[in-house]
């Protein structure tokens, strides 16, 4: 019921009233809470430092186990070797590739002893090639291409030779003998000649031969030649474990597929210079490794004057 004042003016019920104060008064607490918010909001909060996460925390790089600087290699007036640059580090397969007569295993040959430079410099682990040649080659295993072996012992006096020339007693050379020939499938041809021996067979020997002494250096000229897809897979597998192990692979293949799934650097070498060198990724780029050699080795040969060769003879 309305109230009338003595001015003649209608009040509101007193109950009324009391409910627009009461209303009114969370409405002005919530503008102190938003503005004090608002405040809150200014003021910057100090952002905790920023952790690194594995994916962003980068790989320390190994050391140079082995590097070559400046080879040059004539014969005649043949320039064999180009002021050949190499760095190779510890743990890697470093491929070498080229095509025939590029120079891969002229640079091979320096790099391991087998062939002194015209110039330049070559060192394993610190221990340059030929001032010190006892130091370097304690540490490295060789393969070069085309290797005479010793075909009237058998495979397992082969190994057992290539072991006593390292140093190894007697049964050290015997047990390496063994996990070798099982590792590579050569256990039932041990007692045979090697000259009995196939092309792939002698090659997995060979390499056995290479890696008795536990180098801490592999170089390789043409590892897979002449090997059976089980067998350079084979081949392939020991390599990578060895190189997990801390062992360092340098390898030359002309086969670009091969290189491109089992190295992780390589270098393309045409007409006696490096033309590119680095991690598998860094050469090829988004293209495959035989695309990339091609075009730095002068691109594909169409031969369109042999129309002669589509006119088959009777």
């Amino acid at each position: 019921m309305e109230q009338t004042t003595t001015s003649g003016q209608t009040a509101a019920p007193a109950k009324d009233t009391a409910s627009e104060q009461s209303s009114a008064a969370p409405t002005a607490a919530d503008d102190a809470g938003t503005t004090a918010a608002q405040k809150k909001k200014r003021v910057p909060k100090r952002q905790p430092a920023a952790r690194e996460t594995p994916a962003a925390t980068k790989t320390p790089q190994q050391p140079v186990v082995l590097r070559a600087s400046g080879l040059v290699k004539r014969y005649g007036q043949t320039l064999a070797a180009d002021e050949v640059d190499l760095e190779i580090r510890q743990g890697s397969i470093f491929g070498v590739v080229g095509p025939n007569g590029a120079g891969k295993t002229t640079t091979l040959s320096m790099i391991t002893g087998l062939l002194r430079p015209d110039a330049g410099t070559v060192s394993v682990l610190d221990h340059d090639v030929w001032s010190d040649p006892t130091a370097a080659k304690r540490d490295l295993g060789v393969l070069p291409d085309r290797l005479r072996l010793f075909d009237r012992l058998t495979g397992a006096q082969l190994l057992h030779y290539s072991a006593t020339l390292r140093g190894l007693d007697g049964a050290t050379a015997r047990k390496r003998s063994a996990d070798l020939a099982q590792a590579f499938g050569l256990g039932e041809a041990l007692g045979r000649q090697v000259a009995d021996y196939s092309v792939g067979m002698a090659k997995k020997i060979a390499l056995a031969a290479t890696l008795i002494h536990s180098p801490r250096v592999l170089v390789l000229d043409e590892p897979f030649e002449s090997v059976d897809p089980v067998s350079a897979a084979t081949i392939t597998e020991i390599l990578r474990r060895y190189t997990r192990g801390g062992g360092t692979v340098v390898l030359s293949s002309h086969s670009m597929e091969l290189v491109q799934r089992t190295c992780d650097s390589v270098a393309i070498i045409v007409g006696g210079k490096v033309l590119a060198s680095g991690t598998m990724a860094q050469v090829r780029g988004r293209r495959s490794l035989e695309d990339k050699f091609v075009e730095l080795a002068g691109g594909r040969v169409v031969a369109e004057s042999m129309e002669w060769l589509h006119s088959f003879s009777d």
